[in-house]
């Protein structure tokens, strides 16, 4: 079993940045894949990120291309996404996946094993 909890949401200007922090404890995970995905209200939750457990492979939605950056620190059991140039269509509840098969990397909730319980992002405009 894995637990996942993110940090570092809240609000921010558009235009503004946040660094959004999931920390892992229980099983081993770093050989897990890791993603991040959001939920707008009324709106079905989204794939944003995903970085393969090496953190030599990820893989964005179009919309936060060069703009958020997924990254990971195993030795710290921690995955990260730091997003930049946030826009109002940005606010959401970000979401902490983990995925046991690591042979590639999923962008389907279905996909994932673990989830964090989510940090709100809101940008006003």
């Amino acid at each position: 079993q894995v637990q996942l909890v993110e940090s570092g949401g809240g609000l921010v200007q558009a235009g503004g940045s946040l660094r959004l922090s999931c920390a892992a404890s229980g099983r081993t995970s770093s050989s897990y894949v890791m993603g991040w995905f959001r939920q707008a209200p009324g709106k079905e939750r989204e794939f944003v990120a995903a970085i393969s457990w090496n953190g030599r492979s990820t893989y964005y939605t179009d919309s936060v291309k060069g703009r958020f950056t997924i990254s990971r620190d195993n030795a710290k059991n921690t995955v990260y996404l730091q997003m930049n140039s946030l826009k109002p269509e940005d606010t959401a509840v970000y979401y902490c996946a983990a995925r046991r098969d690591p042979r590639y990397l999923g962008t389907q909730d279905f996909e994932y094993d673990y989830w964090g319980q989510g940090t709100q992002v809101t940008v006003s405009s």
